[in-house]
């Protein structure tokens, strides 16, 4: 029985150091007893470092706890820390190439056990989202993102929202599942400007 809940833990660690999620596992996994099992019985390899599972933010302890309170003021002071460290660019230049947007949406590389250190990492976008009406294999734990543009219109408001929640969605919805994209450099600005492409690019078939 113990092999088996531990195999599940290490799979739940495995998902949250690939995410880069704030929200890791709930606080009834936090005792020091188990805590000490994991520390002697789990190694990193490659990419996944156990060593972010111990260690967590502010962030990620709030929604590590059981019931977090994502109403109270705690909540909201932790949003407002992660806003202020969202890098908005100074030339304005948010909109990059859509058809470079879209491999990175799809792919679902980078961060894994099987990854090698230089694996180039994907957004796995399509694995919470609808983006495009061809695509069928998506996720819908998130909402579908297809028209996004044509739906939201393109002004400097909503450019500037969408760069906000790529680079760090805790900074508008604590306890979010998205991954911290450019938070924890999991993309590169350039990479987050293509992704941006995909939605907001008027000629994106996401927009057609």
């Amino acid at each position: 029985m113990f092999k088996g809940n531990l195999f599940i833990l290490t799979v739940l660690v495995g998902l949250s150091s690939w995410f880069n999620s704030p929200t890791v596992l709930a606080a009834e996994f936090n005792s020091p007893k188990l805590n000490d099992l994991l520390h002697g019985g789990l190694q990193s390899k490659g990419p996944v470092n156990f060593t972010k599972f111990f260690d967590q933010d502010s962030t990620q302890k709030f929604c590590s706890e059981l019931k977090p309170v994502v109403s109270s003021d705690e909540a909201k002071r932790l949003m407002s820390e992660n806003l202020k460290g969202i890098k908005f660019l100074e030339d304005g230049a948010y909109i990059g190439d859509w058809a470079r947007g879209e491999l990175i949406a799809q792919s679902g590389k980078g961060l894994r056990f099987n990854d090698s250190e230089n694996t180039k990492n994907g957004g796995n976008c399509y694995a919470c989202h609808q983006i495009q009406k061809e695509e069928l294999a998506h996720g819908t734990l998130g909402p579908s993102l297809y028209r996004y543009g044509e739906i939201r219109g393109y002004s400097d408001e909503v450019i500037r929202y969408t760069w906000t929640k790529i680079f760090n969605p805790q900074a508008l919805l604590i306890c979010s599942n998205m991954p911290r994209y450019g938070h924890n450099k999991i993309l590169s600005i350039s990479e987050m400007r293509d992704v941006m492409a995909l939605l907001l690019d008027p000629e994106s078939p996401v927009n057609q």
